[in-house]
C-alpha cells in the first residue's frame, strides 16, 4: 500500500514550474488544530469588544502593508494578473477593517414582556471551519474568517490544495499582528482528509464552505448528521441580460469583463449573455471587436486583463466544452508554456444544449436572442442555479421589474458589479445557502440567547 503524499507541489500556472513544496495537514494535526483553536476560543471570546476590534485592525494594517507581497504570491500560485491580486489582497484589508466594527456592535434586544424584562444576546458558536477554493483564495478567505472572528469564534482555515500560499502568509501576519496563537488557524492539506473532519469533528461548529455544487451538497448532508451549521457559497451560471434599448456599444464592451476575469474561474461569471432579437447582431459584432481587443498575456506584465487556467485539468475540462460545439469567435492566447485558453464566444438556439446550461468555470460565454422581457426573464431562471447577473436597459422601471423577476442572489443594473463586502452575498437555488458579507455577517456565527429576568 502506498502512503500518502505527505507534500503537494504548487505549480505556477504561467509557467508550468514548481514554486514550493507544501506540507499537507494529516488527520492527527486536524485534530490537534480543532483541540488547540477550541481552547483558544475560551480566552478569544471572552476579550473585551473593543480589544477584539482592536486586533482586528492590527491585522488589517499588517496586511495592508504586505499587499504587493501578498498579490505577487497570489500572480505565481494562481496565475492572477496583477490588478486581479492587488484588488484581493485589498480586499482582505478592507473587510478585517469593517468588521473590526461590529464587536462592540453584537447588540441584542429588550423585548416588552409582562412580569418581567426580557433580552437577548448573541453568542459566539466555537470553532468555525471555513474551506476556501481555488478560483480566489484571499477574498473568500477574508469573508469567512474576518466576521467570524469579529463575532467572537476561532477559525481552522483549510485553503485549496492548489493555492495555500496566501492563506498560509495571511496566518503567519495574523500572528506578527498580535492575534493569540490558534485563534486563526491554516492548514494545508487534502479535503479529503482535513475539510471532511471539519465536517466530521464535533468541536467545530459551523462550516463555511465555496466551491462545487456536488461537494457542497455532501457538507451540507454530513453536516445534518450533527445538525452542524453550514453556509454554502456554491455554483453559478449567470445571465447577462442585454434589452435593445440599453446602450448596446457599452454592453459589449463591457460583457468580456463580466466573464473572462480570472480567465472564467468565478462562480459570478455572466457565462450566459441573452440578447434583444432586434440588437443581437449589433451586440454580437461589438462583443467580436472588445473579446479580440482583450489582453491575454503573462499575468506578471502589469496590463494583463487575463491569465491562464489554474491546471491543466481545468483547461482540459473547459476544452472539453469546446469540443462539442461550433465556437463563432476567440480572442487571443500566449503561446508556449502554461495552462492558457483563448477567450471563446458561442452561439446557442437550444437551451439544453450542455454548455448553456452547465458552469464551464472557464473563458467561454454562450449568447441567445430572446423576444420580450418575459421571454428575457424565463430564459434567465432556466437554470438549477440563481447566484448573480446583470441587466442592461435604459428603463429604469423595466430594471427594477426583471431584477424582481430574475432568481438571483446578486444583480446589477447596468454594471456587472455582485460582490461589496459592505452588502450581503448569496446565492438562490443551487447556488448555495445563506449570506455572506454585510453588516449581518457576524450574526451568522452566533447563536441567539434570550433571557427573560422576573420582577
Amino acid at each position: 500500500m502506498t502512503a500518502a503524499p505527505s507534500t503537494f507541489t504548487v505549480v505556477n500556472p504561467a509557467t508550468e514550474q514548481p514554486v514550493v513544496d507544501v506540507p499537507l495537514t494529516d488527520l492527527a494535526g486536524t485534530d490537534a488544530a480543532i483541540a488547540a483553536a477550541h481552547e483558544a476560543f475560551q480566552t478569544w471570546k471572552a476579550i473585551a469588544p473593543g480589544e477584539r476590534a482592536s486586533l482586528l485592525r492590527r491585522l488589517a494594517a499588517v496586511v495592508d502593508a504586505h499587499i504587493d507581497e501578498l498579490a505577487e504570491l497570489e500572480v505565481r500560485n494562481a496565475g492572477h494578473t496583477w490588478g486581479n491580486a492587488r484588488w484581493e489582497a485589498g480586499n482582505v484589508r478592507d473587510c478585517l477593517n469593517y468588521y473590526a466594527g461590529a464587536p462592540e456592535r453584537l447588540f441584542g434586544k429588550q423585548i416588552p414582556v409582562a412580569g418581567g424584562t426580557d433580552v437577548t444576546f448573541h453568542e459566539p458558536l466555537g470553532v468555525i471551519g471555513v474551506i476556501v477554493p481555488w478560483n480566489f483564495p484571499m477574498p473568500i478567505a477574508g469573508w469567512g474568517f474576518a466576521p467570524a472572528l469579529a463575532a467572537g469564534n476561532t477559525v481552522v482555515l483549510k485553503p485549496a490544495e492548489l493555492t495555500p500560499l496566501t492563506a498560509i502568509r495571511i496566518g503567519e501576519l495574523a500572528l506578527e499582528a498580535g492575534l493569540p496563537e490558534h485563534v486563526l488557524t491554516v492548514l494545508p492539506g487534502k479535503g479529503s482528509v482535513v475539510g471532511e473532519r471539519f465536517v466530521t469533528h464535533g468541536l467545530v461548529r459551523k462550516v463555511c464552505f465555496t466551491g462545487s455544487t456536488e461537494v457542497g451538497k455532501r457538507i451540507m448532508a454530513g453536516c445534518a448528521e450533527q445538525v452542524k451549521r453550514v453556509t454554502l457559497e456554491l455554483g453559478g451560471k449567470s445571465s447577462n441580460i442585454v434589452f435593445a434599448d440599453a446602450d448596446i456599444a457599452a454592453a459589449a464592451a463591457s460583457a468580456p469583463y463580466a466573464v473572462f476575469d480570472n480567465a472564467g474561474q468565478d462562480c459570478c461569471a455572466r457565462s450566459r449573455i441573452l440578447v434583444e432579437r432586434s440588437a443581437y447582431d449589433e451586440f454580437l459584432a461589438g462583443l467580436e471587436a472588445s473579446v479580440q481587443a482583450l489582453r491575454v498575456i503573462d499575468p506578471r506584465d502589469e496590463s494583463s486583463e487575463m491569465g491562464p487556467m489554474v491546471s491543466a485539468h481545468q483547461r482540459d475540462s473547459v476544452q472539453g466544452y469546446l469540443d462539442e460545439v461550433e465556437i463563432a469567435f476567440t480572442g487571443s492566447r500566449p503561446d508556449g508554456p502554461g495552462w492558457w485558453l483563448a477567450p471563446a464566444v458561442v452561439t446557442v438556439d437550444d437551451p439544453s444544449t450542455r454548455i448553456w446550461r452547465e458552469e464551464v468555470f472557464g473563458p467561454v460565454v454562450a449568447v441567445m436572442p430572446f423576444d420580450d422581457e418575459a421571454d428575457a426573464i424565463a430564459k434567465a431562471n432556466d437554470s438549477e442555479y440563481g447566484l448573480s447577473g446583470s441587466i442592461y436597459t435604459s428603463d429604469l422601471g423595466r430594471g427594477l421589474r426583471v431584477a424582481r423577476g430574475v432568481e438571483a442572489g446578486n444583480l446589477s443594473v447596468n454594471s456587472h458589479s455582485s460582490v461589496r463586502y459592505w452588502t450581503p452575498f448569496g446565492g438562490y437555488k443551487q447556488s448555495g445557502l445563506g449570506r455572506e458579507l454585510g453588516p449581518d455577517a457576524p450574526m451568522a456565527f452566533t447563536e441567539e440567547k434570550n433571557v427573560f429576568i422576573a420582577h
